[in-house]
């Protein structure tokens, strides 16, 4: 299950969901529930990162332009109109219930690779004072640019990658002072 805090809405005009609204999204025997009811649309992928959706006779075409793993944040481009998501796992539910949301924050020490890819650009130098959501790298994996932005703010004392390198899940990127 995974829910879904969105900042506008594409599907307004049929009250479903409306501006600053979330739901849950989940998937049960092989069939998509949007909360309680099953998703009743089709989705057809396109290309790359495109889809077209087409749902109470209306078609959407959508684009997953960013995923940022470590924020569990997604930026869609739905009919040419911009969307971003925060996304909350079964895990992440049940530390907020218990009021344990903010446990998980670390200091920041180092930045590690949230999953296998290639390392198309690194935007940071050694040195460098970043800010919480500075961009840092760029790690391709599985056909998608994924910006791996900072959780915090530090000055770059290492970088372990540079452009052009693989690197594996949980493998250090960068490491702060």
């Amino acid at each position: 299950m995974l829910k879904i805090n969105v900042s506008e809405s594409p599907f307004q005009e049929n009250s479903e969901l409306s501006s600053e609204n979330s739901f849950e999204i989940s998937n049960r025997k092989d069939k998509w529930f949007v909360g309680s009811e099953q998703f009743d649309g089709d989705i057809a992928e396109l290309g790359r990162n495109k889809f077209h959706v087409i749902r109470n006779n209306k078609s959407y075409s959508v684009e997953v332009l960013e995923v940022n793993a470590q924020e569990k944040s997604v930026h869609l481009l739905i009919n040419g109109q911009h969307y971003y998501t925060k996304t909350k796992n079964q895990l992440d539910l049940l530390l907020e219930g218990m009021g344990l949301q903010n446990s998980t924050a670390q200091k920041l020490n180092n930045i590690k690779a949230p999953m296998p890819g290639l390392i198309q650009s690194v935007a940071v130098s050694e040195g460098d004072i970043i800010s919480k959501g500075d961009t840092l790298l760029v790690l391709v994996a599985m056909k998608m640019e994924n910006a791996i932005r900072s959780s915090g703010s530090g000055t770059v004392k290492t970088l372990k990658v540079a452009a052009g390198e693989t690197v594996e899940k949980n493998q250090v990127l960068l490491e702060f002072q």
